[in-house]
């Protein structure tokens, strides 16, 4: 009964831990990338809507890779893009359309019936999607962006630091009686 006690309680202080750290390597993340966390390069986007559906279920997360050469994209490739200021849209490329002013991109999302009203310039793409997408993960992160949400950053803390506590009481209890009982035995 010990052994499964010490495997229970080391297991739950190394899941807190890993809980902990992970909560604050991606607080530090966003906040140094200005808002979006980044793993090696790509950014992690919260997918709110299901125009990509069945290929990308409303509330994965996917990763996509900023920067390079945004003209260098052709049919078929699914691309990040701003409709407005603060609105990202991440869709796949049905037409390169290329006029005097520049090429353009009309896009249209996966379970979507008609393409996109405006073309995406250039200009507008953000990243391109790489294939890498977790279902159900953009809710959660999606909750932690929220107020509600920043408390759950606390939680494993605070968890981790009543959990040390109460170890330590048992242990100092298990000291008292051990020198009681030899105590009375002397």
């Amino acid at each position: 009964m010990k052994k499964v006690i010490k495997f229970a309680s080391v297991s739950i202080t190394t899941v807190l831990y890993i809980v902990l750290f992970a909560m604050i390597f991606v607080v530090i993340s966003s906040k140094a990338s200005g808002g979006e966390p980044n793993f090696f390069g790509y950014q992690i986007k919260t997918v709110l809507s299901g125009s990509m559906e069945p290929g990308i279920k409303t509330g994965s997360i996917i990763a996509v890779k900023p920067g390079g050469d945004m003209e260098r994209f052709g049919k078929g490739d699914v691309i990040t893009f701003k409709q407005d200021e603060n609105i990202l849209i991440t869709h796949r490329i049905t037409e390169v359309m290329s006029s005097d002013a520049g090429i353009s991109y009309k896009t249209k999302g996966d379970n979507n019936q008609a393409a996109d009203m405006e073309p995406v310039l250039p200009s507008n793409v953000v990243a391109e999607y790489e294939g890498f997408t977790v279902p159900f993960i953009g809710y959660f992160m999606n909750f932690m962006d929220s107020k509600n949400g920043a408390l759950m950053l606390i939680i494993p803390g605070v968890l981790l630091v009543l959990y040390s506590a109460f170890t330590i009481w048992r242990a100092l209890s298990q000291v008292e009686i051990t020198t009681k009982k030899e105590k009375v035995s002397s």
